[in-house]
């Protein structure tokens, strides 16, 4: 048994690690850029008159590092090696996710919005698998250097963990589909070409099967933004959508019909676990910069790093690290050799350990600095308020342990989902 960081990726890190030195730190230092990452970072980001969304010269900031990115060939890391990437795995990415994440706040790396100069690409990578020759044709290239993305249109206003009771449908006229439903925190589809609209063709509610993804272009008749919703982390490009008779041809069906679950159950748990190692990433963070600032910081003439009130919960904080960071990679592995079926009930156990632990490390580095840790200077406050999201956004914590317990108490089984061939 090796936990050595395998070499070609250790090598790949360094790659990156020079790329950020030599063309990301100068241009988030340039034009005042870094008005996005200090104490102003929220205000500078957020377009207020405008429903909330990004500032359109923040987008055009991380559109630059992505083409810096995408030039160096560092971007397209988990890419099949004939579309122009590294046919990086999941476990390659899940190291360099968290490596990026325990950099701290940057151009480099911003989970608010999923940004990285390694791109997370979990839609093109779905493109391959399920898409269509067409599809592959029209898609490809756009998203190879992220010109072009969907959104993925999932949970609804009445139902948001109980997703295969989505209302939304879609029945079948002659050779096109209609859809009517309404589709929630919808993210980024102010900039998306087309949505993945879930909808029910078959079945009954609660049900698997009978769910199907369409291909949902924006600016197709019947597709309305009916608002952006505020949240605790701003800028939002989280929308409310609504879908009133739009009629799709049945080249749309992204997939098979009926089997759309598959195609979201896929989604879920690669990005889960890429997601679960940028969030043990930025715990690391956290507990790295409060151990630093105790060992600094002398109030009453002794360092605060002497007080095992600042050592117990920071040596329980990095502990949890360690032991996390063994069960990402021990499941990103298995995920590669085994596929991304195999592993949901670790996927489950990672990314709501993670998502707590980095909120309670985050928590405490605040604690630790003071007034300071609680101001803007310090980026925790941020850290915290994105990924409290993850508790809820990437499967609530209540569900990724119930999912847990279904495989352990053998109510589940470690495969596809039923009738996926």
């Amino acid at each position: 048994m090796d936990f050595e960081i395998p070499a070609d990726i250790a090598a790949f890190l360094n790659e990156v690690d020079q790329f950020i030195e030599d063309k990301i730190k100068p241009l988030e230092q340039a034009d005042d850029n870094i008005r996005f990452f200090d104490h102003r970072r929220e205000d500078a980001r957020t377009d207020w008159e405008r429903q909330g969304l990004p500032n359109e010269e923040w987008e055009v900031l991380l559109h630059k590092a992505k083409s810096l990115a995408i030039e160096e060939g560092i971007f397209n890391y988990p890419f099949p090696v004939e579309f122009g990437g590294r046919g990086g795995g999941n476990l390659g990415m899940a190291i360099i996710r968290e490596h990026l994440a325990a950099k701290g706040l940057g151009l480099h790396n911003d989970l608010q919005n999923e940004h990285s100069v390694v791109g997370n690409n979990i839609g093109l990578l779905l493109m391959l698998k399920y898409g269509s020759k067409e599809q592959k044709a029209q898609w490809l290239d756009g998203m190879s250097t992220a010109t072009m993305g969907f959104g993925f249109g999932i949970t609804e206003p009445e139902h948001g963990s109980d997703a295969t009771y989505m209302e939304t449908n879609a029945v079948r006229d002659g050779d096109d589909w209609v859809i009517n439903g309404e589709k929630t925190w919808n993210t980024g589809v102010h900039i998306a070409q087309a949505d993945m609209v879930m909808a029910r063709t078959s079945g009954k509610p609660g049900e698997a099967l009978g769910i199907t993804a369409f291909l949902v272009p924006m600016k197709a008749a019947g597709v309305k933004v009916e608002e952006y919703l505020w949240t605790f982390n701003m800028p939002s490009d989280h929308a409310r959508v609504s879908f009133t008779d739009v009629r799709v041809p049945d080249s749309a069906i992204f997939g098979e019909e009926g089997k759309g679950l598959m195609v979201i159950q896929h989604f879920f748990n690669e990005n889960r676990i890429r997601q679960a190692a940028s969030s043990l990433g930025a715990a690391q963070y956290c507990v790295n910069e409060a151990v630093a600032h105790a060992n600094q910081r002398k109030p009453f003439g002794k360092a605060l790093s002497t007080n095992q009130g600042i050592q117990f919960p920071l040596v329980d904080l990095n502990t949890r690290c360690e032991m996390l960071r063994a069960l990402v990679h021990k499941t990103a592995w298995l995920m590669d050799r085994d596929g991304a079926f195999s592993v949901s009930d670790k996927v489950s156990m990672c990314n709501y350990q993670a998502n707590r632990l980095c909120c309670e490390a985050a928590d405490f580095a605040m604690q630790v600095h003071g007034g300071m840790g609680y101001s803007r200077y310090k980026s925790f406050e941020h850290i915290y308020r994105h990924h409290r999201r993850y508790r809820i956004t990437e499967g609530a914590d209540e569900i990724q342990i119930r999912r847990a317990a279904g495989y352990l108490f053998g109510f589940m089984k470690q495969q596809k989902p039923k009738g996926v061939s």
